[in-house]
């Protein structure tokens, strides 16, 4: 399994026969690793979209034309991408799983909301947000998406057991590196933890240390935008 930051709350992960792309922002994303673009998304096989807010979604079914790849997520967002800009979108909800070649990927609560803006400024919602547990090879994967620390998450951990936890911690519009690291430790067992959606703009930390000094153990890793780890 292989993870690759792409700034904000974009993620590649090649993880069984799959190369996943999750909530892949580009354009005016200021930490998208713009001289590596082709690396980042060359052999991408779907697209998975935690919510609709524009930091997660912009450029994204322009993206998936581009590449020829299916997108997967809350069904009221696919349902309008799918009939708007032509692509094959694929629409569930919680609880329910999709296979994705070797890999099932099942989507999960997240606590926060979801909109997507139109020019004129106004906002219109767009289902509700996600998280998604992605399992295969005998591994799971838990991508948070942007929530707060939930006791659901003590479910999932009980039904999936995902040993890697990507979680957003970048505090003002999702939990913080502390809360995140609650969760990590008080209702999940991670042996690697990433957090994601930090240091983008002045508002959100900056610094992984927080997370790191709350989960003594754990292997966090904090990797550069466009840097790959194997996990």
């Amino acid at each position: 399994m292989r993870y690759t930051w792409l700034g904000h709350a974009g993620v590649r992960l090649e993880f069984g026969d799959q190369v996943l792309l999750i909530d892949p922002w580009e354009a005016g994303n200021p930490m998208f690793p713009a001289d590596r673009r082709e690396a980042m998304f060359t052999g991408a096989t779907a697209i998975l979209i935690t919510h609709g807010h524009n930091d997660h979604t912009s450029g994204v079914p322009e993206l998936a034309k581009e590449l020829s790849v299916p997108v997967y997520g809350m069904v009221e967002l696919m349902d309008m991408w799918g009939e708007a800009y032509e692509i094959t979108a694929n629409g569930f909800n919680k609880g329910g799983t999709v296979q994705i070649g070797d890999l099932s990927v099942t989507m999960v609560n997240a606590t926060h909301s979801s909109s997507i803006t139109r020019p004129d400024g106004s906002a219109i919602p767009v289902g509700t947000e996600a998280g998604y547990i992605i399992e295969g090879d005998g591994r799971a994967v838990y991508i948070s998406g942007d929530t707060d620390v939930m006791a659901d998450m003590g479910i999932w951990a009980d039904i999936h057991a995902p040993d890697v936890g990507i979680l957003c911690a970048g505090g003002h519009y999702t939990m913080d590196m502390k809360r995140a690291a609650y969760a990590a430790s008080k209702l999940f067992s991670f042996k690697t933890v990433i957090p994601y959606h930090y240091k983008t703009f002045p508002a959100l930390e900056q610094s992984a240390d927080a997370m790191k000094e709350a989960l003594p153990g754990v292997r966090v890793l904090d990797p550069d935008p466009g840097e790959t780890i194997d996990l």
